[in-house]
């Protein structure tokens, strides 16, 4: 299972959110840069990136930092936040060589250029699946959708997806846990990588992801609190 170090992005600093607030933020480093080579230092290959100015605006706010993280640090890239049409799409993955974009509010809103993504890009793209109460939620995590998680899952896995990131939002930030339950029914249901996100606060809940059959899980405040150690969680193997 691959382990994620998250790094969101909001003004040009690295921060975190309580529950996806945009009003509740946490400023953990004025520079991701910095933070990006903390992690690759620790033994990172992926770094998780989210463009938080980017899921509410649309535009590509941080692509050019994004791309200079990758450089600098040679680690692989899964990026998401606001990408909404071929154009930002390629610029990441084609212009600036990004390994994975993740695609979310779209998956939702937009299925002709979803499919059209999954058929150009493959294995470069997630789908990204963040949930309020089993509800999928869009634009930055401010709006609702109507959509279950397991119904967009499976009919994401139907057109093509080989990779779902699953957020519980309720435990985004919160350190009590990962959705469990939900994580191993989006396994089993899928048969696809699901990668799971939020609540992580220990290496025992890294242990119980990996428990799920999950591919991947993204650890972001549980780092920056200390209450996981990157470095370390090679170690447990």
């Amino acid at each position: 299972m691959i382990i994620y170090p998250a790094i969101d992005l909001l003004g040009g600093r690295c921060v975190r959110l309580r529950q996806g607030d945009y009003n509740q933020v946490t400023v953990y480093n004025d520079d991701p840069l910095d933070m990006a080579g903390q992690f690759a230092e620790a033994g990172a290959g992926w770094i998780h990136i989210v463009d938080l100015d980017a899921a509410r605006t649309g535009a590509p706010v941080h692509a050019e930092l994004i791309r200079n993280i990758k450089r600098q640090t040679g680690v692989k890239v899964q990026t998401g936040g606001g990408i909404r049409n071929l154009q930002h799409l390629t610029l990441l993955i084609e212009k600036y060589d990004i390994d994975r974009a993740v695609l979310g509010t779209a998956a939702v809103r937009d299925r002709a250029f979803t499919e059209q993504a999954l058929k150009l890009y493959g294995q470069n793209i997630a789908i990204g699946i963040d949930a309020r109460n089993g509800e999928v939620s869009v634009s930055g995590w401010t709006e609702g959708s109507g959509i279950k998680a397991a119904e967009l899952a499976c009919r994401m896995a139907e057109a093509g997806a080989t990779t779902i990131i699953y957020t519980d939002i309720a435990r985004d930030g919160m350190l009590t846990g990962p959705a469990l339950e939900k994580t191993q029914e989006l396994v089993q249901l899928t048969g696809i990588d699901i990668i799971a996100s939020g609540g992580i606060g220990s290496y025992e809940d890294i242990q119980a992801v990996e428990g799920t059959g999950a591919a991947g899980v993204i650890v972001g405040k549980a780092i920056y609190e200390g209450k996981v150690k990157l470095e370390q969680c090679w170690q447990r193997g």
